[in-house]
């Protein structure tokens, strides 16, 4: 649990979007285009919700089929991301795409999407290095995740990384307590592990994509469960 000035900082942060009159619902779709992915894509295109949008490429929303069983939330696009406009196409994307196909989940049953829908970053010389996204800008950005797994009523959702469970679950969420461990949520059932980022970055590569995929597993359980 996270101490009270730790809680506290959050939801300072979090009001900030709010008061300074900005977020993503001032950009959603009208209630027709509210029941369809292509026009919440669409909308999202031109979100100026948070001051992210001044750097970054484009907007990289969330792609999959609209009947997907499972979701999978990430923290926001990388560098490759950015410039192509999908989601997961880096390399974090690459141990993603092998750890949802050796889990055993259908690929065309997965929508992938993130907390944050542009690219935070600081340069380094010419490369473009991530920066973690604020409270406000992840608060800022939850409309168009609500919007989402509203329309998309996933069987399962996968949180990906400490950003993603604070963006569904508040701050008070602990990844390392309730990693790999199936929760209720509603109309479906959260799955929550490390952004698969962490597991290129591990000391031992190997050891760290094992208990990736041991909680991908879980998840596919879950959804042939249910």
């Amino acid at each position: 649990m996270p101490d009270e000035a730790e809680s506290t900082a959050w939801q300072e942060l979090t009001s900030v979007a709010k008061q300074a009159n900005t977020g993503a619902e001032h950009f959603l779709p009208d209630r027709s285009g509210m029941s369809d992915i292509a026009a919440l894509r669409a909308a999202a295109a031109h979100c100026q919700g948070c001051d992210l949008y001044r750097d970054a490429t484009q907007t990289v929303f969330g792609e999959g089929g609209a009947d997907a069983r499972y979701v999978f939330v990430g923290e926001q696009p990388g560098d490759q991301e950015d410039r192509q406009g999908h989601p997961f196409v880096g390399p974090a994307g690459r141990v993603l795409d092998r750890a949802i196909a050796e889990a055993g989940i259908e690929r065309d049953a997965v929508y992938l999407t993130n907390a944050v829908k542009h690219f935070k970053f600081t340069y380094k010389g010419k490369r473009r290095i991530h920066q973690k996204p604020s409270a406000a800008e992840v608060s800022a950005c939850a409309p168009w995740l609500d919007a989402e797994l509203r329309l998309l009523h996933p069987e399962v959702t996968v949180i990906l990384g400490a950003t993603a469970a604070r963006a569904l679950l508040g701050p008070s969420f602990r990844l390392t307590r309730h990693r790999g461990e199936p929760m209720p949520h509603g109309e479906t059932t959260l799955v929550a592990t490390v952004h698969p980022s962490a597991v290129l970055r591990a000391p031992d590569r190997d050891e760290a994509y094992q208990e990736f995929l041991a909680d991908l597993m879980v998840a596919a359980r879950e959804g042939v469960t249910r």
